[in-house]
Parts: C-alpha cells; structure tokens; sequence
C-alpha cells in the first residue's frame, strides 16, 4: 500500500510511519502547507517526495483543496494519512481522495477542540488518550466549518494515555504522541495495508476483520495501578516497583497481607519466589507444602497433616532451602509454625494463620508472614513474560492428569502407589524450570534437578540432590518424572543406578523405542503422558 502524508509542521507520526513501514506500506509523496515545515527536509532525507501548497490568504478554502488534489494528481497512492495538518478538509478534497486518516489527541468523543491535552487536565480526567479517525466532511455547502462535525468521523482505533498527578501539558502532550499516537497510527494503517478495514459510512462504524475480543485479542490494553516501590530489584543496583492488578480473583502475594509489622517489606525476589510458591501448593487438595529457592522448589509435599507435609518438603534439600520461602495451603498452625522457624527462611505465605502460630512466627523478627486468603477462585488463564518490544502472552499450563492419561509403555505395569506418586511428581515438575527432572516417593519429592541445559545432566543433578543433599529418604525405588521427552536412553541408565524403579514422561522422541527398551532392561515401569509441562520462566 502507497500512502499521501499531509502536515503542516513537524509531520512526527508521518515519519514514525515512514520509519516503521508497518503493514509494508511506503509514502508516494508527503504534502505540507507551509515551504519552512520541518516535515519537507525530514520526508526529503528519507527519499520520500515532496509538495508545497501554501494557503493564499484570498483564496476560499475549495480552491486550496483543488490545488492540494492537483498537487497530489501526479503520484498513486492508496490511503491519506493526515498529521498536523491545520486545516479543515471539504468534500472537495475528501471525494477525490481515497480514505483519509487522521489522529487526535485524546479518546474521542472528549475533548475534541484544539488543545486537547489542557481540555484533559483541566477536567481532571485519569485517562486520556488517542484517536485515529477517518476524515468526514466538516463543512457546509458555502465552506463554512461546522464545529460538531470536526473530528466527527468513524474511529479506527484508540490508544489509552494514564494522567498523572502533577502532569503539564507538555508532559501529557509528549506522552500521549509517543506512548499513544506511535502506537495507535501505525496499527490503523497496518489493517488498512492488510484489507481488514471495513467502513460503514451510513452507521459511521468500523469493522476491523480479527479485531475481535477473545483470549488473545489483536490489541491488549491492560492497567495496573502502583503498589510499592521495592528496595531494589533482582540486584541492589536495579531500581524496581510492584503494580498490582485489583480486578484479579485468584489468591495473590500482591494483594496478601502482611502480618508481622516491623519485619522488612517484600522485596523483588521475594515476590517473585512467593509468586512461585502459591502457584505449586494450590496443585493440591491434600495439606501441601513447598519450600521454594529462586522461583525452583527445592522440596514439597502433601500428607494428613500440614507439619509433615512441610518436614517432607524440607528434607528434600534443607541445605538449598536455607533462605528460601515456604508455601502451605492451609492455614497455618503452631505446629507447622515452630518446624519452619528451625531454620532461616524470608517468606511464608499461606491462606491463613492460627494466633498460636502467629506468635511462633513472629519470634523470627525480619521472617515476612504474608496471608493471601482463600486459594478459591477462578485461576488467571493467562501467563506473560515481557520482551523488548513486546510481550509474550500463553494460557497458564493447568493440565491435571488422571490415570486415564497415562500409557504404560514397558513390559512392567506401575503399582497402584507408584502411579499416585507420578501423579504427584508431574503436578510438581510443572514448576520446576526445564530441563526438569524431579525423584519422588509416595507424596513428597526425593531429588530435583532443574534449569539444566542437557536432561541428562538434569538427571544427574537429582540423583546427587537424592544421594547427598535427602535427609531420611533417598532415590532406592523411587519415582522419576522428566517434563520433556529422554532424547537418548542414557537419562535412563543414569536413573537406574540411582534406583528409579519407574517413569512418568511425555513420550515423543524418534529414540522412544531404544528408552523404552533400556527401561525393560532395567526391570522399570514407564508410562507416557502424551504432553510436556517446559517451564522456562
């Protein structure tokens, strides 16, 4: 698609579209009023041609608009993208021209006059914004502007802009060009480039094909309002801040309380770690626990009782979980309270606390208590991850299998216990980062090894993790869960001499056969689950 640009100063978004090309689309020729407006030497240096058409002062306003359609008579192009351009087009101009753009500065129909940034602040508005609009014909027969029919036009898109306290109008007027209208004017034209645009011009709606709602929306607007700056982010040399989304149902560390005043607040990797944590104890419906160190757990488990669930967890690895944060998703008793002040932690989160186990807890000055409430409510469907440029959106990974789901794939069948404890172990290794291997026996997790670059090697890790690290447990017939396929056998053997005596993995490799054959050799049950749970966050 060729595009005509028309400013009559700066012509900003005009080259911010030129820059971007969105859609693949390229200027015919940019056109301003004025032979001293900046936009001529930037569109020139960009190769782009230009034209002049300076108003005379006794010409009516059609007559200019005949010399701006003669102006422009000599290049093709496709669409109109107006910017700054201070004059108020007629159906002269407009019905010899393909569709016209234009955009405001704010969410229209509000402030729609000349200085929309000052109008925003004076009302003492909280949002202000962007429009892009089609350009409709604002005059009467005899030229005469019609001031309720300026920027009256079918809207495109808009761009939401937050207003601050303390905002200037150039601090507002600045944000609302470059946050707003850099985003807000090449989308429009990128739909136009694509076809997607539909105009109703008798309703004065837009149709912009798979521009519709749905889980993942073709633009996503979201706001969060601030909580806390942090006093520090993930090294003391970052600055960092929380902002907290109050419209969330599901139980958060955001929102949670903290209970033991005087202690520090939460810090960046504190949140994130407890962020972490509730997400791996509301997996069960048995009293849970888990002992989490850099968003990986280093232990969990589930039992009758909340302080063996949280003695089992601890015992995995109580050498990493020193300094770690710890989850429960019961409410909290003394006696669960007394186990987790035995040694150093940051954090406890849990729906819940008794005074009793308060008054424990408590007893640990700078150890932060934090109450999320009820683990009831719907779930975020909906994880990200911010890029550069961008973020990436997925749906939260809430597989929960059953026996039903899994195929046994050895000569040996699982006992009934083994696959109660592959159950257990692949809801926990959902939350271990990949590559991910996880020994476990009955409820609770024997060795874990995490975020290595080869599953071999992961293997490897949680048999020393089993070996060196369990107290009172260890690897001799235990589960092992692996949350991606074994691309060679030898994760296999490896698991064999550590005493893994069967195998809950995803299946898929080309080498599935020879896995499945040294698994026979080794007298081990295997099922196959048919999906992966990667974390790579």
């Amino acid at each position: 698609m060729r595009l005509a640009g028309m400013a009559s100063n700066r012509g900003r978004n005009l080259m911010n579209i030129a820059d971007r090309a969105p859609g693949g689309v390229e200027f015919a020729a940019v056109l301003a009023t004025d032979a001293d407006a900046p936009v001529i030497e930037k569109a020139a240096k960009r190769g782009i041609p230009t034209e002049v058409v300076e108003p005379d002062p006794n010409e009516g306003r059609r007559d200019h608009e005949r010399r701006v359609v003669d102006a422009l008579s000599g290049y093709e192009f496709d669409l109109v993208c107006l910017d700054g351009y201070m004059r108020i087009l007629s159906d002269t101009f407009l019905d010899a021209m393909p569709t016209t753009l234009n955009v405001h500065p704010s969410i229209l129909p509000s402030f729609p006059g000349e200085d929309a940034w000052s109008d925003a602040l004076d009302a003492g508005v909280a949002v202000s914004g962007c429009t892009v609009h089609v350009v409709t014909d604002a005059t009467d027969e005899a030229g005469n502007v019609i001031e309720e029919k300026i920027d009256a036009g079918p809207i495109v898109t808009q761009e939401p802009i937050p207003v601050y306290e303390g905002d200037t109008r150039d601090d507002l007027k600045n944000r609302v060009l470059y946050q707003g209208e850099f985003a807000a004017y090449p989308r429009a034209v990128k739909w136009f480039a694509e076809d997607r645009v539909r105009i109703d011009e008798a309703s004065g709606g837009v149709h912009v094909d798979g521009d519709a709602g749905g889980e993942f929306p073709t633009r996503r607007v979201i706001s969060h309002d601030f909580v806390a700056d942090l006093r520090y982010g993930e090294n003391p040399h970052q600055d960092a801040a929380l902002y907290g989304d109050y419209t969330a149902e599901e139980a958060s560390v955001v929102q949670g309380e903290q209970l033991n005043e005087g202690s520090k607040v939460l810090s960046y990797n504190n949140y994130n770690d407890a962020d972490a944590a509730l997400g791996v104890v509301r997996e069960f419906d048995r009293p849970g626990a888990a002992v989490i160190k850099h968003t990986n757990p280093a232990g969990c488990a589930t039992a009758d009782a909340l302080a063996e669930a949280y003695e089992r967890a601890l015992a995995t690895d109580p050498q990493s979980a020193f300094g770690g944060i710890v989850a429960l998703n019961r409410e909290c008793d003394a006696r669960t309270a007394e186990r987790i002040i035995d040694s150093f932690k940051e954090v406890v989160v849990a729906p819940g606390y008794t005074d009793d186990a308060l008054s424990v807890l408590r007893e640990r000055g700078n150890l932060r208590v934090i109450d999320v409430g009820e683990l009831g409510g719907e779930r975020t469907r909906l994880t990200e991850k911010a890029l550069v440029g961008g973020r990436l959106l997925q749906e939260r990974d809430l597989q929960d299998l059953t026996r039903d789901d899994l195929e046994v794939v050895t000569e040996r069948e699982p006992t009934e216990e083994q696959i109660e404890t592959m159950l257990f172990a692949w809801k926990t290794i959902k939350h271990v980062k990949s590559n991910a291997i996880l020994f476990a026996t009955g409820t609770e997790t024997v060795g874990i090894g995490m975020g290595q670059v080869s599953r071999v090697d992961a293997v490897r890790l949680a048999a020393m993790k089993a070996d060196e690290h369990a107290e009172g447990k260890d690897a001799d017939g235990a589960v092992m869960a692996s949350d991606a396929f074994f691309p060679f056998p030898d994760g296999i053997e490896y698991a064999a001499e550590a005493g893994i005596e069967a195998v809950i993995q995803p299946g898929g490799s080309k080498n599935d056969d020879m896995v499945i054959q040294t698994a026979d050799e080794h007298d081990m049950a295997m099922v196959f689950t048919g999906m992966r749970c990667f974390r790579h966050d």
